[in-house]
């Protein structure tokens, strides 16, 4: 069951406000909702709020032969799930458009770009490599869920640790933790999703994570995906409303920055919860 569309009256509201250069949650237009990441007590599991909009992912490894024509390189799966209780509009069972959209993007986001060093994940050449699985649920749908996706998808790579293994002729042993400290995973770059929505009365400017209202009455969206090093690595756009040469590398240079931020607040709370799991440790 899909949702009801918005109301006149609420469409007339949001559109008068964004004319005067008022967003109806008082941020700015560019400014991001905030960002909350909270980690469980398994590495990889990590908990991403945009503002109330909320993914939980969880990154699995198993160890699996390899195909002939990759032998020495580990792969990444990508799921995405949307839980009815995220919104009414997603059913149990049903895979919605949103969420092939959204698996689409992250599979172009990270596993082709080449996050992970896939040959770091080979134990024997044609023998044995590791298989990761990332899950994304998305719990709560308050707008943008693409950009929450991603950045916890990307975060819970960066928490989680593989166990260490010892080749020894043919024999494979994995060592558990209490043994040896499990091997996090090697990453060549951290790319993070901005998406900005567009309306198609042009005088009014584009906005950064757009919340639900604004995502249902956009005109189009276009989303960029890079690092803090400027590598572009996705943009994709959806939509009608047509976009300038000039305006598409402004959107850039704005998520440029943003994805520095963005960089800079993940790797402090790494750094905070790896200091928290020492201190439980001693």
């Amino acid at each position: 069951m899909r949702p009801p569309s918005p109301s006149i009256p609420e469409k007339e509201f949001l559109f008068s406000a964004l004319k005067q250069g008022l967003r109806l949650d008082g941020r700015e237009f560019l400014e991001m909702r905030p960002i909350a990441l909270n980690f469980g007590p398994e590495l990889g599991w990590v908990e991403c709020s945009l503002g109330k909009t909320r993914v939980l992912t969880q990154v699995e490894a198993k160890m699996v032969k390899p195909p002939p024509e990759r032998p020495i390189e580990g792969f990444i799966t990508i799921h995405c799930e949307i839980s009815p209780m995220a919104s009414s509009e997603f059913e149990l069972g049903r895979p919605s458009e949103e969420e092939v959209t959204i698996t689409r993007m992250l599979d172009k986001i990270i596993r082709r770009s080449d996050v992970i060093d896939k040959e770091s994940l080979c134990i024997m050449a044609g023998q044995r490599v590791w298989h990761l699985r990332l899950n994304i649920h998305c719990l709560s749908d308050s707008g943008n869920l693409l950009d929450c996706a991603c950045l916890a998808g990307i975060v819970a790579l960066k928490h989680f640790r593989r166990a260490d293994v010892e080749v020894i002729g043919e024999e494979v042993t994995v060592h558990p933790p209490a043994s040896r400290a499990p091997i996090p995973l090697s990453l060549h770059h951290n790319p993070y999703c901005f998406t900005f929505a567009f309306f198609a009365d042009t005088s009014i400017n584009p906005v950064l994570d757009a919340n639900l209202l604004e995502q249902r009455l956009n005109g189009g969206l276009i989303s960029i995906a890079l690092n803090a090093q400027r590598e572009l690595c996705v943009v994709q756009k959806s939509g009608g409303v047509p976009l300038e040469p000039a305006d598409v590398l402004k959107i850039v240079n704005i998520a440029v920055q943003k994805a520095k931020d963005v960089d800079t607040l993940v790797e402090s709370r790494l750094r905070e919860d790896w200091e928290g799991r020492k201190v439980e440790v001693r």
